[in-house]
């Protein structure tokens, strides 16, 4: 006996939810989140406004989707980076160097994944990203600390003094109201250098420049 044929699976579905978050970052980045209307990302993504809804409970639920991709594509391209250095410490000023180097490079859309208010879901997804690149900081602070490269202390406290740190220290050149501040690499080297401080990592006379990838 044949048996029945079975249904091809489309990925159109899929593909649409792909294109809603793909548009709703443009228009984020663009923007902010208050340009960020169910009706201008659904025009972006060439659906309509129901079709939104189809996928995603709520605007919010959208934008967590977004920062959820957002935030791993910054750890992909953090991770990648720092694989290219040769010891522990270069491997931090390379993951702190690239962080900051590709949020300077584009402020608003930063901005709006890291800072600015909308909405409790999205305030929840930034928490647990910022715990993925503390959890992250932590094992490459262990590694530096087995090696010798740093000295003994709590790896979890450390690393979430020095991303706390970063995220501070980015308000500023990031806000789209802010005023004047240092400029870009005045930025990174200062990061750079209290990041080696936090880390227990001698100053030297002349920090070297880490490149970000793709620099």
């Amino acid at each position: 006996m044949r048996k029945p044929r079975a249904r091809r699976r489309t990925k159109q579905p899929d593909e649409t939810r792909a294109r809603l978050v793909r548009a709703a970052r443009e228009v984020v980045e663009q923007g902010g989140y208050a340009a960020a209307s169910v009706l201008a990302i659904a025009e972006r993504a060439g659906v309509s406004a129901g079709a939104l809804y189809r996928h995603f409970p709520s605007k919010g639920d959208l934008f967590v989707e977004v920062l959820r991709s957002a935030g791993q594509h910054e750890l992909d391209e953090m991770n990648a980076a720092a694989s290219r250095a040769d010891t522990i410490v270069g491997r931090l000023e390379t993951v702190v160097a690239t962080y900051a180097r590709r949020a300077l490079r584009n402020p608003r859309l930063a901005w709006a994944l890291v800072y600015e208010p909308v909405d409790p879901l999205v305030d929840a997804e930034r928490l647990a990203n910022r715990r993925s690149y503390c959890r992250g900081m932590a094992a490459l602070l262990r590694q530096g600390i087995a090696t010798g490269e740093l000295p003994k202390q709590n790896a979890e406290l450390t690393a979430a003094a020095i991303v706390g740190a970063i995220s501070e220290t980015l308000v500023g050149p990031l806000s789209p109201v802010g005023g004047e501040t240092a400029s870009d690499e005045e930025v990174v080297a200062s990061l750079l250098r209290f990041c080696r401080r936090g880390a227990g990592v001698p100053d030297r006379p002349a920090l070297r420049t880490v490149r970000a990838r793709g620099r």
